[in-house]
């Protein structure tokens, strides 16, 4: 075990590092890093000098993840470690990035030391799905669960992903070919920030994770009839967003009635958008999260129901499409014992309410995750905070399961 004094050396170096990557950003407030920008481009280059002095080589493969490889010995598999470069518009600098900060240095604390299996640091380029209708394109094409259809997907300025992503660098048609063999792989981890307040409550720096929520968004159209708004009577009007309104207001108590369950309506575009005219379109996205897929289904059926009422109501009319569904995972039983045990004992055992790149990478190989404290347990937000001190624990935790395992 290495001492207190060791521990914030690595903390401090990871709180360095995040600083400095946190200024690969669009302007404005705190982190803005979408997937396939300028931004994005010069994160790359931070992150390829992380992983280099982990002794990684290091290449961006057809999905644009950057990926550095450790050998280890001829057919004995390879463990990944991975998280995201992106963020939301106006985040943190902790969210994602953190999680390849840690796992670089924890590799580099066992440069001098052997394991037994190949090491691969994975730094996907879009978890947060914010540019695109889409997300985790990079693990779903590692996991073969890649869907090629929403290369076609657009971003608000019409840039289809597949062109997003060639000229970025990377090969549309050859990330399908991504896909890799299960019987290779020992496993997947993360780290990440907990994005909440239970371990902020509990006093401890790390927990373990349990399971990842199922998440989904719905894209709700509803469309009803413009008009002047002095001269067309309440009485005679289509007015979309009176119909959108009463599904939004509706949502609290539609979430109680599941436990846990998360529903949001986040993003919204109205049409025609001047003060003097009856909006005639609204454009939304609905977004439900809970730990059982069986309650967020049903309540994404209420959801219909509740909008194609309500648009009858106002004399509207409604589409209503699903456009993105990660299932609920449960972690790996095993991996989950690693990780308790490197962490010591009394550590906490949490869900996780945010789907994470762990849930596509799921779908390959066993996955576990272990939780950062962060402070007031805010995120997606410039406020968000991890301290050196917890990084440097975590640094340590990752360093002694790879050495376990």
């Amino acid at each position: 075990m290495i001492n207190s004094e060791a521990i914030m050396d690595w903390g401090q170096e990871a709180a360095r590092r995040l600083a400095e990557i946190a200024e690969c950003s669009a302007p404005g407030p705190g982190v803005t890093r979408f997937p396939f920008t300028v931004a994005h481009r010069a994160a790359i280059a931070q992150i390829d000098q992380w992983m280099t002095r982990a002794g990684l080589t290091v290449h961006m493969d057809a999905a644009g993840t950057v990926v550095g490889r450790r050998e280890g010995p001829a057919g004995a598999g390879t463990l990944l470690i991975g998280s995201h470069q992106d963020s939301v518009r106006g985040g943190g600098a902790y969210d994602g990035i953190m999680g390849i900060a840690l796992a670089c240095l924890a590799l580099e604390r066992l440069a001098d030391r052997d394991l037994p299996f190949a090491v691969e640091v994975l730094a996907f380029a879009d978890e947060e799905g914010v540019r695109f209708p889409t997300a985790l394109m990079g693990p779903r094409a590692l996991a073969g669960t890649f869907d090629p259809g929403v290369l076609e997907r657009c971003d608000a300025e019409g840039v289809s992903l597949r062109q997003a992503l060639a000229e970025f660098g990377g090969d549309p048609e050859a990330v399908a070919g991504l896909r890799r063999d299960p019987a290779g792989i020992r496993g997947y981890l993360e780290l990440h920030i907990e994005q909440g307040p239970v371990l902020e409550r509990a006093g401890q720096p790390v927990g373990v994770v349990s399971s990842i929520c199922g998440i989904e968004r719905n894209a709700l159209t509803f469309r009803g009839e413009t008009g002047h708004a002095g001269t067309v009577p309440m009485e005679a009007r289509r007015d979309a967003l009176v119909a959108a309104s009463g599904l939004i207001a509706a949502l609290p108590g539609v979430a109680a009635d599941w436990p846990g369950l998360r529903a949001t309506v986040g993003e919204m575009h109205l049409h025609p958008n001047v003060a003097n005219a009856i909006p005639e379109e609204v454009r939304l996205v609905l977004e439900i999260r809970a730990e059982q897929d069986a309650d967020r289904e049903a309540c994404a059926a209420r959801c219909r129901e509740m909008a194609e009422a309500g648009a009858r109501a106002a004399g509207c009319e409604v589409s209503f499409e699903r456009s993105y569904v990660q299932p609920a995972m449960a972690c790996d039983a095993d991996l989950v014992a690693v990780l308790r045990r490197a962490a010591g004992e009394g550590v906490p055992i949490l869900p996780s309410g945010a789907t994470h790149d762990a849930s596509a990478m799921a779908d390959l190989c066993p996955m576990a995750m272990l939780f950062l404290r962060c402070r007031g347990g805010l995120s997606h937000r410039p406020e968000e905070y991890a301290s050196p001190e917890d990084m440097g624990v975590a640094v340590e935790v990752l360093a002694r399961a790879l050495v376990e395992m």
